[in-house]
């Protein structure tokens, strides 16, 4: 079966203890002993850290030591469906930093929301864990270069969950883009239009639901009194604990872009606008309009987002199109399209490429993190990846945030030019005695 477990963790010198005897796994089937699969931990357990954490089971290479929640409806409820999925009972936390002290976890998974991601990334390296970081990166771009310092320092392995850099329908797009049939590569047009980019129904303030730790949900940003629209799935269209569909789905697409001309420098000058022009009635800082435009040494990017509708372009609420010079591609998670532009007095033709292999993105994107914390091999989104979209997202944000129309950005000093209200932005405050990491 190639590298194990227990030969990687030889190897490595982190040491290894045996779970008891008669340990129970029923997703995947799996043969591979229980003190050959990885350890995992996951902080977070609502929504994206759990599907992660059940993507990552199947692969039947890890087994669960941990599930870390401030909401206790929330953690009861997901040990439920893990217990009777696959027969586990890990042991559940409220604080994350007892989670981490367990020497048994291998591997952390950070589902939380994107205020948090920086501290549960850094603090689980900083204690021996490799990590699956949720998408963005981290809520700013300090916090995002504190993740990539601290994944160099002390060797870690970091999956950011981008996982359409794992997909086979982007991968075979990308090596066709790569193998220059269509010329060259002139512009990349990217687009989410979705219904909850609008923002929540405002609601009044209501007590703190029981069960709920909301003082470590707020962790360090600032005080605020309890507000559903604000909670669960709702927080990310606050600038205090995420960036809209900006960070959201930004990151995604915009990674397509970036990945078509393997593209690694940082954002040089970027224009743009942000507004709120639809469902005023919403509760939300973010922005459901915007566009920004990527200036690129030899192609431009744009961005352009509607939250509150569903239709896009060819008919997709999401999707990436790039031109080229003898023809256009269209794609999205499930397909992409050809369109070859015809000669004078023809229409185009248009091709239509389907290439799943029955795996989901997300299956994939798992079973690359099974595989590079064995490896130690870099993973298909590695930590440098994740951050420079992250920044290219955060821009966006940034030119909106400030109304500054257009940014340019000195990546050695890591500072804005001329514009002292964007780098205002840049370190977040903490709050109640929560501190960014040294590394």
């Amino acid at each position: 079966m190639g590298v194990t477990r227990r030969s990687f963790l030889k190897a490595s010198g982190l040491g290894y203890l045996a779970l008891e005897a008669g340990s129970a796994v029923a997703w995947a089937g799996s043969t591979i002993s229980t003190n050959d699969r990885i350890r995992v931990g996951v902080i977070g357990c609502r929504n994206k850290g759990y599907n992660v954490l059940r993507e990552i089971l199947r692969t039947g290479r890890a087994v669960c030591l941990g599930m870390c929640d401030v909401d206790d409806e929330v953690l009861q409820r997901r040990a439920a469906e893990l217990k009777k999925d696959t027969g586990q009972s890990p042991k559940l936390y409220v604080d994350f930093r007892k989670m981490l002290e367990n020497p048994e976890i291998d591997a952390v998974i950070v589902g939380s929301p994107d205020h948090w991601h920086c501290l549960h990334a850094v603090y689980a390296m900083e204690a021996g864990k490799d990590v699956y970081v949720e998408k963005p990166l981290a809520n700013s771009i300090h916090e995002c270069n504190l993740i990539a310092a601290a994944a160099a320092r002390y060797g870690r392995v970091v999956q950011v969950g981008q996982q359409q850099r794992s997909g086979d329908v982007w991968n075979g797009l990308m090596d066709y883009l790569k193998s220059g049939a269509l010329g060259g590569l002139r512009r990349v047009n990217c687009w989410a239009n979705f219904a909850y980019g609008a923002g929540a129904p405002k609601v009044p303030d209501s007590a703190v639901p029981e069960g709920v730790d909301f003082r470590l949900w707020l962790g360090p940003a600032p005080d605020r009194t309890f507000n559903a629209s604000r909670f669960h799935g709702n927080w990310r269209h606050f600038w205090d604990y995420g960036g809209g569909l900006m960070t959201d789905w930004g990151v995604h697409l915009l990674d397509m872009a970036l990945w078509a001309k393997e593209v690694t420098h940082e954002p040089t000058k970027v224009t743009g606008f942000g507004m709120n022009l639809s469902g005023l009635d919403r509760a939300r800082e973010t922005y459901d309009t915007q566009s920004v435009l990527y200036q690129m040494d030899d192609f431009l990017i744009q961005w352009q987002q509607n939250g509150g509708i569903e239709r896009g372009p060819y008919g997709k609420s999401y999707g990436v199109e790039y031109v080229c010079d003898k023809g256009t591609v269209v794609a999205d998670r499930e397909d992409w399209t050809l369109y070859v532009e015809g000669k004078e007095g023809e229409t185009e033709q248009a091709y239509a490429f389907k290439r799943r292999s029955g795996r989901s993105d997300m299956e994939l994107h798992a079973n690359n993190f099974i595989d590079c914390v064995l490896s130690r091999d870099k993973p298909n989104c590695s930590v440098g990846l994740g951050r420079n979209v992250a920044l290219y997202a955060h821009f966006g944000n940034l030119l909106a945030r400030t109304a500054s129309g257009s940014l340019e950005w000195n990546a050695s000093r890591q500072q804005f030019l001329s514009n002292a209200a964007a780098n205002s932005l840049i370190v977040p405050e903490y709050h109640r005695g929560w501190k960014l990491p040294v590394v």
